[in-house]
This record gives C-alpha cells, sequence and structure tokens, in this order.
C-alpha cells in the first residue's frame, strides 16, 4: 500500500517552483512548413496566391482567390535523421511517422448583387499541425565533467541545509520528495539536491555530524574520477496543432481581405536517460541512471489578419499579421534516479507525479510581406519574407520574480529572424511541375544553440477536373547544441546535425 499511497500524494501535490525556460518557449513559438502538398511543394511561398487551404495560414485573405468551394485532405510521412556527436562519441537516430497533418473546407458565396464592389464572400475551417515533435536520439562519448556538476551546481546558487534533505521521523524518501516539491520554500531545485543525495552522488562537507542540520557544503562520490562514459537518450512525441476559423471577402476581384481566428493545442512528451559510468576504483559512485519524464498540455488563442491586391493581372502582393499566441501551460514531470550506492527505497521517486501550476505563455507575432507573378495559365512563382522577434516571447504573469528572470535570458539569447520563401509552379495541361526553396534564420544571437535552417522541395499535381491529387517532397536540415540539462553547473552539449523528410499526398475536390 505504501506505493499506491504515496502515488496519490504526489499527484496531489503542487510544486511551487517553475521549471520552465527559455528552450520551452521557443519550442512553442516555432512552427513547421506543414500543409497540403501543393503548399509544401512551393516551400509556404502562398502568400500573395492565395487558392490553397493552407495558404490561409499564410494570409487570411487567400481563401476569397477560391472560384469556388473547395476541400482537402492531406497524410505525410515524416522522416528525420539525426547525427549526434558527444565528445568522442558519433551516433546515427532515424524516426518515421505518417499522420494527418491538414484538413478543411472553404466555402464561397457569390454576392447576388451584381452591382456590389464586393463580388464574394468566403468562410472556412481549417486544421493545420504547426510544428511536429516525434524525434528520438542517442548521445554517447567520453566526458571530462560527472552529472554530479548538476546537483552540486545548484548548491553552489542556492543554500541548501542539509537538513532540508534529511527525513523526518516515520517519513519515507519518497514522500520527502513530494512534499520538498510542494513547499512554497523549496520546490524544484531543492528536490534536485534530494536527489543527488540519496541517490549517493553527493554528500553534504559534515556528513558525520548527524546534528549539523546548517551545512550548506556538498561534494561528489565520484571523485577522483577525471573521465566518465555516458549516454544520454532523448525522446519526444506530439504536436502543436492549429484550428482556424476563416472569413474573407473580395473587393471588385482586386483587392482581397480576411480575418482568421485560431485555436491552438499543445500535446507534449519528452523522455531523457543519462546513464554514467567510470572505472576508477576509488571512486564511491560509479554508475548512475538519471531520467526524466515530462508531459504537457496546452491551448491558446491567436489572430490574423491578411490582404491581397492584384496590381495588375499578373502580379500579386500580400500582406499579413500574425498576432502572438497566448498559451496556458500545464505540465507534469517524473524523475527516477539510482546508483549503485544509492538508498535501496530511491526507486520509489518514480512513482511521484510532480504537477506545476499552469501558466501563461505569450509566443511573438510575425509580419509576412509577399510577392507573385502568374503567368495566365502557364505557371507562377512566389515569393514570401516574414520577420519575427522571438526575444518578445514572454512567461506569464510578468510580474513573477521567476518569469521575469526568464523573461531576462529570453530577451538576452533570443532575437528577430527572417525567413525567406521562393516557389514556383509550371502547369502543363493537367499536369502541374513544382518546386521551393527556404532559409530560416536561427532565433539565438549566437547562431550556434539552434542554427540557421535551409530546405527544399519539389511536387507534382494532377487536376481531374473537380478533383485534385497533389504530391510532394520536401526535406530541410538544420544544426543545434543541446544542453543535456539546463543548469549552470552541467554544461555538457551534443552536437545535432537534423534532417528533416517529409512525402505528402493531398487529395482535394472541388464543391
Amino acid at each position: 500500500m505504501k506505493k499506491l499511497i504515496l502515488l496519490f500524494v504526489g499527484v496531489m501535490s503542487m510544486a511551487n517552483f517553475y521549471a520552465q525556460d527559455a528552450t520551452d518557449a521557443l519550442r512553442y513559438s516555432q512552427d513547421d512548413v506543414q500543409g497540403t502538398a501543393r503548399y509544401r511543394a512551393l516551400s509556404g511561398a502562398f502568400g500573395a496566391l492565395g487558392g490553397d487551404l493552407s495558404a490561409i495560414s499564410i494570409n487570411p485573405a487567400g481563401s476569397a482567390v477560391f472560384n469556388g468551394s473547395h476541400i482537402s485532405l492531406s497524410l505525410s510521412n515524416n522522416n528525420t535523421k539525426n547525427d549526434v556527436q558527444y565528445f568522442n562519441g558519433v551516433n546515427t537516430s532515424k524516426d518515421s511517422n505518417i499522420d494527418l497533418n491538414q484538413t478543411g473546407a472553404s466555402f464561397v458565396f457569390r454576392n447576388p448583387n451584381s452591382n456590389s464592389d464586393w463580388s464574394k464572400f468566403a468562410f472556412s475551417a481549417t486544421y493545420d499541425k504547426a510544428k511536429n515533435y516525434n524525434t528520438d536520439w542517442l548521445a554517447y562519448g567520453n566526458s571530462p565533467t560527472s552529472i554530479d556538476r548538476y546537483f552540486l551546481g545548484i548548491t553552489e546558487n542556492q543554500a541548501i541545509p542539509f537538513g532540508v534533505l534529511k527525513l523526518q521521523p516515520g517519513e519515507y524518501l519518497e514522500e520527502a520528495y513530494a512534499n520538498i516539491g510542494s513547499s512554497a520554500n523549496y520546490g524544484y531545485p531543492v528536490q534536485q539536491v534530494f536527489l543527488g543525495y540519496w541517490s549517493g552522488i553527493i554528500d553534504p562537507v559534515n556528513l558525520d555530524n548527524d546534528t549539523n542540520n546548517d551545512e550548506t557544503n556538498y561534494f561528489s562520490n565520484t571523485a577522483p574520477a577525471e573521465s566518465f562514459y555516458q549516454e544520454y537518450s532523448y525522446a519526444s512525441s506530439g504536436y502543436n496543432g492549429k484550428f482556424s476559423l476563416n472569413f474573407s471577402t473580395a473587393f471588385k476581384d482586386r483587392l482581397y481581405l480576411g480575418v482568421n481566428l485560431n485555436t491552438h493545442f499543445i500535446n507534449y512528451d519528452k523522455f531523457t536517460s543519462f546513464y554514467e559510468t567510470n572505472n576508477d576504483p576509488d571512486s564511491l559512485t560509479r554508475n548512475i541512471v538519471f531520467e526524466n519524464w515530462l508531459s504537457t498540455i496546452g491551448s491558446g488563442f491567436s489572430f490574423q489578419l491578411g490582404a491581397i491586391a492584384k496590381l495588375t493581372n499578373d502580379l500579386r502582393l500580400g500582406l499579413s499579421y500574425n498576432s502572438p499566441t497566448w498559451y496556458r501551460i500545464e505540465e507534469e514531470l517524473i524523475q527516477g534516479i539510482d546508483s549503485n550506492i544509492a538508498d535501496p527505497d530511491i526507486g520509489y521517486i518514480s512513482d511521484i507525479i510532480n504537477i506545476y501550476p499552469a501558466y501563461n505563455l505569450q509566443s511573438p507575432g510575425k509580419f509576412t510581406g509577399s510577392l507573385a507573378y502568374v503567368f495566365g495559365e502557364y505557371g507562377l512563382i512566389s515569393f514570401d519574407y516574414s520577420l519575427k522577434d522571438y526575444g518578445n516571447t514572454k512567461f506569464k504573469p510578468t510580474s513573477d520574480p521567476y518569469f521575469a528572470k526568464q523573461n531576462n535570458v529570453i530577451n538576452n539569447q533570443l532575437t528577430m529572424a527572417s525567413t525567406y520563401r521562393v516557389g514556383g509552379e509550371v502547369r502543363l495541361k493537367q499536369l502541374s511541375l513544382r518546386g521551393g526553396y527556404r532559409f530560416e534564420e536561427s532565433p539565438y544571437k549566437n547562431g550556434n544553440t539552434l542554427g540557421d535552417l535551409t530546405g527544399y522541395s519539389v511536387g507534382l499535381g494532377y487536376s481531374f477536373g473537380n478533383f485534385k491529387l497533389d504530391m510532394a517532397f520536401d526535406q530541410a536540415k538544420q544544426s543545434s547544441e543541446y544542453r543535456l540539462y539546463n543548469n549552470s553547473g552541467f554544461l555538457n552539449t551534443a552536437s545535432i546535425d537534423s534532417r528533416l523528410t517529409n512525402v505528402t499526398l493531398t487529395v482535394g475536390f472541388n464543391l
């Protein structure tokens, strides 16, 4: 009964320390090029074109370009390849999945009043997957730094009396861990030091003096080892999806105006497992396992405004504004830790679920300018430029001391980033050949934590009249320096070269 009772205690406890940081903020502020096969084949360069259900996600005026009502559904096969280097270790990981990444319908209504300058109106309901979080990789190699620095780094930044880590009379390990997490005075960082102590990784300097509850200095039990073989496995799944209600209209078939009201939803799970061993016979702690399971759900709202103008019959200009997204996010964390000298009951820690208070996140807004030239029935070429200031990302309430600190970190680390997209299409009667290229600047000021993204795309489509079939292949590459733990004590990073490949099939119908 011990485990069942304490599991209930853990679920009911609310940790009063927030563990969110700039990495979390950026994760929910970025979008992929998702959507219909035609949209992806042009690398998303659709801001001045419209006439595609996914183009509405860039410029809401695009639905008024449709000549009639339209419905589409898209399936995509997503493949991720990660080449990982960690000190002297090199490894390649691959992941693949198939999902429904787009569906929707647009209904066009012609104005029965032929004397009105407002020729038509459109109403659309669309779903697009904005971000795919499915990936996994493994890093391994020999490090000169032990995971002990993760726990010691906290004690060096915050005085944690040894008495806080001790069990009270009749208290179980997992109960003490849950109580620390729910305490207004301690919370998440003290939980981590608690794990480090009871797993045998660190000890107080005056361990032999049981009465010295005020001791705040700690040392490592992995010393004097100087080389550590380490493995870090990362696996995440989930998505950031967007459901949009769109309203648009056409003025004299020269000016198209539109608005989107967007509902966002986040479903994200991440599991990380760290393993360390050393061969030093004088090291007390020689084998360590540290696991973390993070589960995140969230919902949000944003709006978009857009316009497309036909400067001539062939030249089109587009402009759109995407508001910030206002999220409300909830998170749960489960931790597990063990070592060759850990307390035998340390395994029960993984029965405790840390449920964090819901918090608010405001992602940055985005401006997009677009230019397209349509060569009659023979094809088109299109260009989009977007600007997004990631430094404007904010945790809320901003009056919260911890959030204020993280917002300052975000402002110092993240910057304004530009995105360039170009696409073209050649039409050979019912057959269309397509291609595109995109370049996205790094949102980080240093350009290394997450590098620039480059991608290309190709595709084709065939029109059977009211029925259309489209297919696209797109690939993007990006490098990153991934910090294993966001902690000033343990600074180890894995260098990752990611290649994202997608094959998308879209079926569309004119109603």
